[in-house]
């Protein structure tokens, strides 16, 4: 069984990280012991709703039969996502869990995959985000797990690194902002790197071959003061060029040319996008007007909100952002029917009206323009056959 280390910015439970999830399980031995650790959310009063999506989510996206538990021993996949990095820090120190990781990582054996808050203590020193973005806390680091010092790399993660949330202000780089973080950057130890995990991205590390890669949407940035290179998804590297690039002794990979021989997975399409897509589909359709095409847009919506169900992030509040929108589309729809009502309740008084002008028409032989409005007509879908009578 290879050993992986998979750290997620975020969408760990959503249909854009399914593929990076199933490539991960791949590895693992048939009868492999899978543990979800619910540390970081565990003080939310609906933990166990949350660990209940994720335990469908893995099921049913992924094939693992995952148990949720607080501690990892002989476990061969774990993950652990979304809630506080410090609390789950605090835990986890005073449980023995932070030890279990790091021997983990050290004997480069078994998979884990840490993403959002649980990937934020992956590094050196840990964003307090909680305390910081929502107490108000003053900006500073915590200690974190060090499970990338046995890799070589004096870093830091940053999950949620291009998160775009705040509309009005600034809430990057794990929603601290870039004032917040450039002052944060300069109480870090001498010769600690940044490394920048954007949304629905990953890192995805092979522990035995040392071989690195970028996956998802986004990408990686590794950020030195005074400089950053950025890693699209996509990018292969190894450790080594990753160490180089932390260091500030090399610059970022080009990205490979494409070839015929590799092809990318299709990348899912996020939750945000998907409502935009479906929106705009339904707004051409009601516009022509089709109802039947319209409808299908808010399906289509609908089966979106199913597939992000199990997403365990709390506070991106997307899937009530679709429920929202999805009402909006239905009562339109409704409009749009019953205008459809109205149009089709006065087409036989049209036409009858019509047929009474032909008539007229051919009575006072003005037959030309008799056969021009049944010509019309006929574009319009209404066909007219004479009788002898």
């Amino acid at each position: 069984m290879a050993g992986l280390l998979v750290l997620m910015g975020s969408g760990e439970t959503s249909p854009t990280m399914v593929e990076i999830h199933r490539a991960a399980a791949r590895t693992l031995r048939p009868g492999a012991r899978a543990v979800l650790l619910d540390t970081p959310y565990a003080f939310q009063e609906n933990h166990a709703d949350i660990s209940a999506r994720a335990h469908r989510y893995f099921a049913r996206s992924v094939g693992l039969d995952v148990e949720v538990a607080a501690g990892i021993t002989g476990a061969d996949w774990v993950f652990s996502g979304p809630g506080s990095p410090t609390y789950a820090l605090e835990r986890w120190t005073g449980s023995g869990v932070a030890g279990d990781l790091r021997a983990r990582i050290r004997a480069r054996e078994g998979v884990t995959v840490l993403a959002s808050a649980a990937a934020c203590t992956a590094g050196l020193a840990t964003v307090p985000v909680y305390e910081i973005y929502k107490v108000g806390a003053e900006p500073h680091w915590r200690e974190g797990l060090g499970l990338l010092e046995p890799l070589g790399l004096r870093a830091v993660l940053i999950p949620h690194f291009d998160n775009a949330e705040g509309g009005t202000h600034d809430t990057r780089f794990c929603y601290l902002g870039e004032r917040r973080l450039s002052r944060m950057e300069r109480e870090l130890p001498p010769g600690t790197a940044v490394l920048g995990l954007d949304e629905h991205t990953a890192l995805v590390i092979d522990l035995e071959s040392e071989s690195v890669r970028v996956a998802g949407r986004g990408g990686l940035t590794v950020r030195r003061p005074g400089s950053q290179a950025f890693l699209p998804a996509g990018t292969d590297t190894d450790l080594a060029g990753l160490r180089r690039l932390a260091e500030g002794a090399a610059d970022a990979p080009a990205p490979p040319p494409p070839s015929p021989d590799r092809r990318e997975a299709p990348t899912e399409a996020t939750l945000e996008e998907s409502i935009r897509t479906c929106e705009g589909l339904f707004r051409a359709a009601a516009a022509r007007p089709e109802p039947v095409a319209a409808a299908q847009a808010v399906l289509d919506l609908e089966t979106e909100i199913v597939k992000w169900a199990a997403d365990t992030e709390e506070d991106s509040g997307g899937v009530e952002q679709a429920r929202e929108v999805l009402r909006l589309l239905i009562a339109r729809l409704g409009e749009l029917a019953s205008a459809e009502t109205r149009r089709s309740r006065s087409l036989p008084r049209l036409v009858e009206a019509l047929l009474a002008l032909r008539g007229e028409l051919r009575a006072q032989g003005r037959y030309d323009v008799a056969d021009a409005l049944r010509a019309a007509l006929s574009r319009g879908g209404i066909t007219i056959e004479d009788t002898p009578g």
